[in-house]
């Protein structure tokens, strides 16, 4: 997450300021954060216009729940949660909520990160190895993947993805949020969020192989 403590010292600086009525505080806390808020609740909900509200809803609930924050967290992490559960509540309508049951039953279970049909069967010459190792990423020209048809790509790969992996993969990935904040906000286990990222990731990095593939064709 970004840092809203541009112009004051701590959280607490920044809280207080929200307390006192700090018109400038708060400018600086919609700047750090609201467009990620919006991109956020947009993993939630369909309409653009129904991430608006969600966002307009959250700064509305965060200061009339300033006085009851206790400071468990940081004020960034208690934002996004706030926004999660708003975003949840009104996905209900379009059913398109994750659940925090998603959250936790995609990460059980014994899905293949990669397919098992790349892996040498019991019986080939390597048991269990690579039948073709995966393309080597940083062999390609930077220009290639900074392309934006294989952002393009990324993108619907994401997109497609099971709710919960595609939550924590954009949060992670495209967000650039730290583990410890993904779990605090998500409330799911440091274990969930890695074997949920890795299965994300995996399935992405399938994606862009295929494309440069077919590029190569």
């Amino acid at each position: 997450m970004s840092d809203p403590k541009r112009g004051f010292g701590s959280d607490e600086d920044l809280l207080a300021a929200l307390r006192a009525g700090d018109e400038h505080a708060f400018v600086e806390l919609v700047d750090a954060h609201g467009a990620a808020m919006r991109r956020f609740a947009l993993r939630f909900v369909r309409e653009p216009a129904v991430a608006d509200d969600v966002v307009q809803d959250a700064w509305l609930a965060m200061l009339r729940g300033l006085d009851r924050f206790e400071g468990r967290s940081s004020l960034a992490t208690w934002l996004f949660q706030i926004v999660s559960n708003i975003a949840k509540t009104k996905a209900v309508r379009e059913a398109r909520t994750v659940p925090l049951s998603a959250l936790e039953s995609e990460a059980a279970g014994d899905e293949p990160a990669v397919a098992v049909g790349r892996f040498f069967g019991p019986d080939g010459t390597y048991p269990g190895g690579w039948l073709a190792f995966p393309l080597a990423w940083s062999e390609r020209p930077e220009v290639k993947l900074e392309a934006a048809q294989t952002r393009a790509v990324i993108s619907a790969a994401i997109d497609v993805l099971p709710p919960a992996q595609r939550l924590v993969i954009s949060l992670r990935d495209v967000e650039g949020w730290p583990a410890t904040e993904v779990c605090n906000v998500l409330e799911i286990s440091e274990t969930n969020q890695r074997v949920l990222l890795h299965r994300a990731r995996s399935k992405v990095r399938g994606a862009l192989e295929r494309y440069f593939e077919d590029e190569r064709l």
